[in-house]
């Protein structure tokens, strides 16, 4: 399944991130934790360019936490700085401004020393839609100063948040690319929500989520849906061994395939199936 999503105002948010950048000091990059990799849109790059990046680590409440470490340490490796963060909760969100400040942590000293004391950090807010960027400032700021919804593309327009005197968030809309160049990325998009559902086979995606975690997380969904025996069984057969064990059926006794790839791809999005990461960083 090719998936491919690219609202026509993406365009348009592209060329207002690239004018705005050049007023920026930091760029904040959320990233779902799950899916570290696939949540980072390889545009945001171009845009950025050589400013200073802060990765963001949002949804760890969702995420494999022995995951989290590899993939902190890999970021680390690469050169960014890091937060780990669950925005929903706020947990970790209280140690932004010191995350921000020590990436910065040069370019604060020459400000020192032209007495440019108490200039505010201008950060702009990027990530690909439904990655929590809304939230996060939310929690931040710790007011509803940005839109937040559980669906892609809420976020309309420039918004400047001040978080304290000597800190400023720019949110920015969720933006995609114009194409996946990797299927692998587009389903993962998919399994989190930041691909609308609209644009997508719902069965075909469960069938592709529970071919994953068959392979990764197997016990997690014996434990869910009752199941055994699942090694040699294709992604389809799943689905219907886990509708039937819900007692989801039409008429004839046949498994409702349809039912339950929305109530699977809820309980993964909703964490209910447990906590996963799809990306190892040895396979990048």
């Amino acid at each position: 399944m090719n998936i491919q999503w690219y609202p026509g105002h993406m365009t348009k948010t592209r060329r207002q991130m690239e004018a705005d950048v050049r007023s920026v000091d930091l760029v904040a990059e959320i990233v779902d934790a799950r899916i570290p990799i696939s949540s980072r849109n390889p545009d945001i790059d171009t845009i950025v360019g050589d400013r200073p990046r802060l990765i963001i680590f949002n949804r760890i409440d969702l995420s494999d936490p022995a995951m989290n470490t590899r993939w902190i340490a890999w970021f680390k490796r690469k050169g960014y700085g890091t937060l780990e963060t669950d925005a929903k909760s706020g947990k970790g969100v209280g140690r932004f401004s010191d995350a921000a400040r020590a990436v910065l942590k040069d370019k604060l000293a020459i400000w020192q020393a032209k007495g440019q004391i108490g200039r505010p950090i201008r950060t702009m807010v990027v990530g690909v839609p439904n990655v929590g960027k809304s939230t996060f400032i939310n929690k931040v700021a710790h007011r509803k100063s940005a839109k937040a919804s559980d669906r892609p593309g809420v976020t309309r327009g420039k918004q400047w948040v001040s978080v304290d005197t000597g800190l400023e968030l720019l949110d920015t809309p969720g933006i995609l690319w114009p194409r996946f160049e990797d299927v692998t990325t587009g389903l993962h998009l998919a399994f989190t929500g930041a691909v609308k559902d609209e644009v997508t086979d719902m069965e075909e995606l469960a069938c592709a989520l529970l071919e994953l975690l068959q392979e990764r997380y197997p016990q997690a969904l014996e434990d869910r849906y009752k199941l055994s025996d699942l090694a040699d069984l294709q992604g389809w057969e799943l689905l219907e061994r886990c509708a039937k064990k819900r007692g989801m059926l039409i008429s004839g006794g046949e498994a409702d395939t349809e039912r339950m790839a929305k109530v699977l791809l809820d309980e993964f999005r909703g964490g209910k199936l447990g906590r996963f990461t799809l990306e190892v960083p040895e396979e990048i």
